[in-house]
């Protein structure tokens, strides 16, 4: 098996797993506090990772510390805007939402200095794709009765659209340091960063609680172990052989095992204007990602790769 197709495959594992992980973390949201939940999750899994990958840990030099704080800073961002919005919002929503990521991503790729080495400014369907997920946004998140009132909008939807930002600024961060740091190096420091991020912010924004039930377990562990330690190591070696922008793409099948999990355990149901906007998010992740463009370089082609998973 190739690289790139092992890749793949590996980053569709980790897209079913954080998909199936949205109903497990929103009933577990009724005994802990979204933030706290977040740093037991992080610490948990630097744990983790800092014992599998301990001989690396002592070969860390400071360019892998600047990435791990970098990559670490983001993904905390992403992290607390999506667990703090998913208290409020329903799982499927959040999983769309998030899966906006598809489209805000090529949009940043606008800023030259956010570029990856050899990636091309966005193309006209990367605008037409951002303008139809917006649509779909507002039928999505906005009541029934309501015509595009913004006032109405769920605050949990507005917090995880924070999140689909700051998990772009993610994904960009490993394109650009998955080539120059060892990804054993940098899944740990990552992780671990943002701990550390996550620490900071929770006793600001706010008050932390939990009630230890077997619900708060089981989600804390298999989020800590196999949604972050196993799929943040897996995420920080697979970007180094596919572009980010197809990084994004992959994870557009998140809503869908989000959804697939949420109908089956909590007998979810989109309403018909709440469909109408989750197909006009996935026309826009379509137009961005499907259509015919140039093609972008990995990291692999652009730097020499120091070793294999």
């Amino acid at each position: 098996m190739s690289r790139s197709l092992k890749a793949h495959v590996l980053l569709l594992a980790v897209v079913l797993v954080w998909g199936s992980t949205f109903v497990l973390i929103k009933g577990a949201l009724a005994d802990i506090s979204p933030l706290l939940f977040n740093l037991l999750r992080m610490v948990l899994a630097t744990g983790c990772l800092a014992l599998v990958y301990r001989t690396h840990i002592l070969r860390i030099r400071r360019l892998a510390l600047v990435s791990g704080a970098i990559t670490g800073f983001c993904l905390a961002m992403g992290y607390q805007f999506q667990t703090a919005g998913l208290r409020l919002t329903t799982p499927s929503k959040s999983a769309f939402i998030t899966g906006l990521v598809v489209v805000i991503l090529p949009l940043l790729l606008v800023i030259p200095w956010l570029r990856p080495a050899g990636t091309h400014a966005p193309r006209w369907n990367a605008y037409t794709g951002a303008l139809l997920a917006f649509l779909g946004i507002l039928l999505l998140t906005t009541p029934q009765h309501a015509a595009f009132d913004f006032v109405s909008v769920n605050v949990g939807d507005l917090l995880t659209l924070g999140c689909s930002f700051g998990f772009s600024l993610h994904m960009l961060a490993l394109a650009h340091f998955s080539i120059r740091v060892r990804f054993k190096q940098l899944a740990v420091l990552q992780v671990g960063f943002a701990a550390v991020f996550m620490a900071i912010s929770m006793p600001i924004f706010e008050h932390p609680f939990v009630h230890w039930t077997p619900r708060v377990v089981v989600a804390l562990l298999i989020a800590a172990l196999l949604a972050t330690a196993a799929a943040f190591t897996i995420q920080s070696w697979a970007q180094q052989f596919i572009p980010a922008t197809h990084t994004a793409l992959l994870f557009t099948l998140e809503p869908v095992f989000a959804w697939l999990t949420s109908f089956v355990f909590m007998r979810e149901r989109l309403g018909l204007r709440s469909s109408l906007g989750a197909l006009l998010i996935l026309a826009g992740i379509g137009i961005t990602e499907l259509l015919p463009s140039r093609i972008q370089p990995t990291a692999h082609e652009t730097a020499p790769i120091r070793e294999g998973l």
